[in-house]
């Protein structure tokens, strides 16, 4: 478990979604993304996730209007600027790749259906990193080869 070059590295959109949102992580994933060597990328199916858990939380009010349109601002100027940019991954491998994963993962690993979709996602791409703070998804990206990147 260590550093990165962030090309390499799948980040799970449930972690991404804490550079925008103030959430217990957030601070150790800001650090991460400050050392970053270069772009991030997000599929574009990652993308659609991390745009709707900020709009939960707006319509949870959890945040409120302003820190919304902060936290899309955000998004699309990194969006813009190259830091975060798309990563063109063939959906109907990945799929593939997932139902395969879950026939051989989830009895044992209680995986949901996107943490298989991400772990398939990273795997399809070639990355050889993952980073998320989920424990499920830890496990199911180390059985599949992956190693993992913790922001400290």
């Amino acid at each position: 478990m260590r550093t990165a070059a962030t090309a390499e590295t799948y980040v799970d959109p449930s972690a991404l979604v804490k550079l925008y949102l103030h959430e217990p992580e957030s601070r150790s994933m800001t650090a991460w993304r400050a050392k970053a060597r270069s772009a991030v990328g997000v599929t574009l199916f990652g993308s659609i996730e991390v745009v709707n858990a900020i709009g939960l939380a707006l319509a949870r009010k959890i945040i409120s209007r302003p820190v919304h349109e902060a936290a899309m601002g955000a998004l699309d100027d990194d969006l813009a600027q190259g830091r975060l940019v798309f990563a063109d991954v063939s959906w109907r491998a990945a799929l593939r790749l997932a139902g395969d994963l879950s026939r051989k993962h989830t009895a044992a690993l209680s995986c949901g259906t996107l943490d298989i979709v991400h772990v398939a996602s990273a795997v399809t791409l070639q990355r050889r990193y993952f980073l998320t703070f989920d424990l499920r998804q830890r496990k199911l990206a180390q059985a599949e080869g992956l190693r993992l990147t913790i922001p400290a």
